[in-house]
């Protein structure tokens, strides 16, 4: 079974979300019938810009951890 890390991004809100789950489409799906999470509810064009697939859910979490780290150090750097 594949787990997925992934960004995905709404041109509504010029924004960016970082997730990881266990079906990519299903969970795109969701997120643009507002079934994702609250920070996804407030639009419905949300699109993939990246994903990586992964053997195991810990290692997908790692990665969406890893780029959020990252995203947390280059506003507070900026």
């Amino acid at each position: 079974m594949e787990y997925y890390a992934y960004i995905i991004y709404s041109p509504s809100l010029d924004r960016y979300y970082i997730g990881h789950c266990q079906d990519m489409e299903e969970r795109l799906r969701r997120h643009n019938q507002g079934n994702g999470a609250s920070y996804t509810k407030r639009t419905k064009d949300w699109r993939v810009k990246y994903s990586k697939g992964f053997e195991t859910r810990g290692e997908a979490a790692e990665l969406e951890w890893a780029i959020k780290r990252k995203k947390a150090e280059s506003i507070s750097n900026g």
